[in-house]
């Protein structure tokens, strides 16, 4: 189903976390990590993978690849599942939290649980979906590969992942020029 904008959407400041805010996150979720594992892991996947609040919510053990370090996103809203690879550290940390909860599902909460742990860390008043523009926007900026982004997205149309691009290509470039 396609969006319909007045105007085109358009990535702006208050959708992501800028470099600041995301380092003042990863500050508060480093001080956490121990004493409130699961809240804290929840955010870091978001952080590190670009999924969806219901994606992450949605993950199973069974999506943990012990071989690849990967974690594997069943895609929402007509997206493509993905395989993201995690960094090491945070793959441990997720595989040992993963054999201490019961059940199959990795995170047994609320869509409005993860609401509320994302209001206690936030950084900022930012909507817990900046994490994945965030993740888009820092991912971009690293590989300047548009058709990587999309397949890390999940995005079966490129034009929905064309936002990225055309945001950091229009900061970069405005940089240049008045700068």
């Amino acid at each position: 189903m396609a969006r319909r904008h007045s105007k085109p959407y358009a990535m702006n400041k208050n959708k992501f976390l800028l470099d600041p805010e995301y380092d003042h996150l990863e500050i508060l979720l480093k001080k956490y990590i121990l004493s409130d594992r699961r809240n804290c892991l929840l955010i870091y996947l978001a952080m590190h993978t670009g999924a969806r609040a219901t994606e992450i919510l949605n993950l199973k053990k069974e999506d943990l690849n012990v071989y690849d370090q990967s974690v594997f996103i069943h895609g929402i809203k007509g997206s493509n599942d993905r395989e993201i690879p995690l960094p090491e550290w945070l793959f441990d940390f997720v595989e040992d939290y993963s054999k201490t909860t019961p059940g199959d599902e990795l995170f047994d909460i609320s869509y409005h649980r993860l609401r509320q742990i994302w209001e206690h860390y936030r950084p900022v008043k930012k909507k817990f979906h900046c994490l994945r523009h965030t993740f888009a926007i820092r991912l971009y900026k690293k590989v300047k590969d548009i058709r990587l982004l999309q397949i890390a997205l999940g995005h079966r149309n490129i034009t929905n992942t064309m936002i990225y691009a055309d945001f950091v290509y229009s900061q970069n470039e405005m940089r240049k020029l008045i700068l």
